[in-house]
């Protein structure tokens, strides 16, 4: 993948990071998911299309609660390991390997569409007619969003420096406590009833964090074998020196509840 306007054009791919995605960044904590049922979203037999599912982290997590999950993403080594993982526990979970631009199902099919983690990758422009499209009346659009906080946390600080000292083209750097971002593009088919964010404790082994942010965009994603290794000896020191065995990191939870208009 490959954005003018994200890491100033430099290319990455998430296939190249599938298997620390698969074992390291199911760290939502149990707030994440309460904050998506009190809303009365994903849960007692509704429908769930999610896009760009990654390795179906969020359908893996909220099968439990009583929805029918779809969970597509562009990454066909992603959906390998979400397929596999939901195997494993013997989840009834449907997976693709599709486009976000290029899912297409009946009219009226879904309850909630959940976009987690990535609504910055999609075009607006093509996915809000056939998102509202697919959706039930009233249906739900449901974006969210979980980032660590590196103003106020030093260990996530120290990691974002590690990060662009190999790869000063991620632009991922520097988050605050703010909304999650909603394209205008969305907005001819769908109101937003809805914002909210809170502050979570994340916890964390060194080896977590590690893998945490070796998954992530600017480190696994895209980064040549040389400069992984640098940053893989170097960011474990920095833990080494800086972090006890277990350890909490403060990020923040941003959701927005969008409904179809028609």
């Amino acid at each position: 993948m490959q954005f003018s306007n994200i890491d100033n054009g430099k290319a990455f791919d998430w296939g190249n990071t599938s298997k620390d995605y698969a074992r390291y960044r199911d760290v939502y904590p149990d707030e994440f998911y309460q904050s998506i049922l009190d809303l009365g979203l994903c849960r007692d037999g509704q429908k769930v299309l999610d896009i760009g599912t990654g390795t179906g982290v969020l359908p893996r997590n909220m099968v439990r609660y009583g929805a029918k999950w779809i969970g597509t993403d562009i990454s066909e080594n992603q959906i390998e390991q979400a397929k596999l993982l939901s195997a494993e526990n013997g989840m009834d979970i449907e997976f693709y390997t599709c486009a976000a631009e290029e899912v297409n199902y009946p009219d009226d099919t879904f309850d909630v569409i959940t976009v987690c983690q990535c609504i910055w990758y999609l075009d607006a422009g093509l996915i809000s007619g056939r998102f509202a499209r697919m959706l039930k009346p009233n249906g739900k659009l449901l974006i969210l969003y979980m980032g660590w906080l590196p103003y106020e946390d030093t260990i996530a600080g120290k990691s974002e420096e590690i990060v662009l000292k190999y790869n000063p083209s991620w632009s991922s750097y520097g988050d605050t406590f703010h909304p999650v971002f909603v394209p205008d593009g969305l907005l001819t088919d769908f109101d937003i009833i809805l914002r909210k964010e809170f502050r979570v404790d994340v916890p964390f082994s060194k080896e977590g964090w590690h893998g945490r942010m070796r998954a992530c965009r600017g480190v696994g994603a895209s980064m040549n074998e040389e400069q992984l290794n640098a940053w893989d000896a170097e960011h474990m020191q920095m833990l080494n020196e800086n972090a006890s065995e277990c350890f909490a990191v403060k990020h923040y939870v941003s959701v927005a509840e969008l409904q179809v208009r028609k």
